[in-house]
């Protein structure tokens, strides 16, 4: 088999050509003004949703947006978790260049000053907000949310935020737990609210204020659910009795699966009602029925998010805002809900790294409104019947979240910032990801077939460490000290390949001549990635065709 780092290497320099023939200009505003920008990021949410093909999952006021939007099917994060991935897609820069690995570390003194999203636009003339989780809290963003460089104003977090992990949840016994599933009556909780109310009450007060401004906005909102603990309003768990929740396609660990690609899922070990339940530690399983349970949490969570981001847009279209600004919805990475007998994120399987992206642009994506048409009623998800939306297009390219940066820049008319050298450390504005543009224009051009480009073509890293070889009680978030490997992988159109080679914290330097193990899944076959072929013979062929 040819050595994996020689493979990693020269699919590196196909991407770097395949996406330099790719760039296009920035498409041109339909409105006489600049654009606003609205981009909602959501937390741990995987496709699940029903413009995903969901039909299980009741999101209809998402799917309304997705209706009105260029939607991307194949969208991944670059590393499954949330202070590295938020980093990562906000700065456009890969893991390697933020240094960012866990929750430790302020880039802009560890890695080098690299500007970010909102920076970007606030210093382009714009009034920008930030509303509940969008950056990581805490040491990764200099605890202040990347403040005063990204935001006009101090970031916003809810009052309640800070009982999200404390014993709120009531449990059979009738006591107070700190438990992963918590369904809640909402007047009876601290404060008599949840953090995603009180950050969409917000941002629709920050829109009331900017309607009448002179100057455009950047109004980034970040929700927490569906993040672990599965805390919301109990009446969400009616949309999807137990009875009705089916378990995950894939609940074994595959045989194949090296042990290093494992994540043991040791946050949810930790609360309450997971601990009643005595599981064995790294392979669990988790009882059958408390599987369902799970996932009838998650699903539950969904819909309260969805029903969060109605509220948002159906009040930009009572601002009659929906006609001057774009609007960006995704998540930071997805969420494992027993495929592969693992939980939580902190994998590079798709289930973890795959995430909803879409994009309304007013004019381009939909027509213009008219004068007191509204492009995002609220719709109820209780609703007995609710119709079926299809997405307004969808894009089968495989896109990264590191294009948000260079797409949001050309789609709001701003100079698209150019791309990165190879190092980039010194280099305060400059962009890894690829700008997404050339498919709206496309759109604009009745999709002519000559200017399509190849999916085959289009190629998604991500990357994600481990302390050891075998699954430990840090495996799932390592501190840099403690990074021993580093599973690099690329996801094709036809193939996820995975190799875990040894890694340097101290220099950041991964060792290609050092494998540990590998991961190779036909997509085609084997869509859930449950048999590695990476030491198969087809696997082997594989290898050997991609080298040069």
């Amino acid at each position: 088999m040819p050595p994996a780092g020689q493979c990693l290497l020269w699919l590196g320099l196909v991407l770097a050509s395949v996406c330099a023939s790719l760039e296009s200009a920035a498409p041109s505003n339909s409105t006489t003004g600049p654009l606003n920008v609205l981009l909602i990021i959501v937390d741990d949410l995987r496709p699940s949703l029903g413009c995903y093909g969901d039909k299980a999952i009741r999101s209809p006021n998402i799917d309304q947006l997705a209706s009105r939007s260029l939607l991307f099917q194949n969208a991944f994060a670059q590393q499954a978790v949330c202070a590295p991935s938020r980093v990562s897609f906000l700065t456009g820069r890969r893991p390697d260049t933020t240094r960012l690995y866990d929750f430790n570390s302020y880039w802009r003194i560890h890695a080098g000053n690299f500007s970010t999203i909102p920076q970007y636009f606030k210093e382009n003339g714009y009034v920008t907000m930030s509303v509940g989780k969008v950056f990581h809290p805490g040491i990764s963003s200099n605890y202040s949310d990347d403040s005063p460089y990204s935001w006009s104003f101090p970031p916003y977090h809810p009052s309640s935020e800070k009982y999200e992990n404390t014993k709120t949840c009531r449990g059979p016994d009738g006591q107070l737990h700190a438990n992963l599933l918590c369904p809640v009556d909402v007047a009876d909780v601290p404060e008599g609210t949840l953090p995603d109310k009180q950050s969409t009450e917000q941002a629709i007060r920050l829109l009331e204020k900017m309607k009448t401004s002179a100057s455009p906005f950047f109004l980034a909102v970040g929700y927490h659910k569906p993040h672990i603990p599965f805390r919301y309003p109990k009446e969400f768990q009616k949309l999807y009795p137990l009875e009705n929740i089916t378990l995950a396609p894939d609940p074994q660990v595959p045989a194949g699966l090296p042990p290093v690609a494992y994540n043991p899922w040791m946050d949810i070990r930790q609360r309450e009602d997971v601990q009643a339940l005595n599981l064995s530690v790294p392979y669990g399983p988790i009882p059958v029925d408390f599987q369902r349970k799970i996932r009838q949490s998650y699903f539950a969570s969904v819909s309260y998010l969805d029903t969060q981001v109605g509220h948002l847009l159906s009040a930009l279209d009572d601002l009659q805002l929906t006609n001057s600004t774009i609007i960006a919805f995704a998540s930071d990475h997805g969420w494992a809900l027993g495929e592969h007998g693992e939980w939580a994120k902190y994998s590079n399987f798709d289930v973890a790294t795959r995430v909803p992206l879409m994009f309304y642009v007013p004019g381009r994506t939909a027509p213009l409104p008219e004068a007191g048409e509204e492009l995002f009623p609220y719709i109820d998800p209780f609703d007995s019947v609710l119709e079926l939306m299809e997405p307004g297009r969808r894009v089968m390219d495989l896109v990264e979240l590191l294009s948000l940066s260079p797409t949001l820049a050309g789609l709001a008319g701003l100079h698209v910032p150019p791309r990165c050298p190879v190092p980039s450390f010194h280099v305060q504005l400059c962009r890894e990801g690829q700008n997404l543009g050339k498919h709206f224009q496309l759109q604009d051009l009745g999709e002519d077939p000559h200017l399509r480009g190849n999916p085959r073509e289009s190629i998604a890293y991500s990357q994600y460490p481990r302390p050891a070889d075998y699954p430990q009680w840090n495996s799932d978030k390592p501190s840099l000290k403690d990074i021993k490997v580093m599973g690099y992988s690329i996801r094709t159109i036809d193939y996820r390949y995975t190799v875990w080679v040894g890694f340097d914290p101290r220099e950041f330097l991964a060792n290609f001549s050092d494998i540990h193990a590998g991961e190779l899944y036909f997509v085609d076959s084997d869509p859930l990635q449950d048999h590695n072929m990476y030491n198969d013979s087809q696997g082997r062929d594989l290898l050997q065709s991609l080298m040069p």
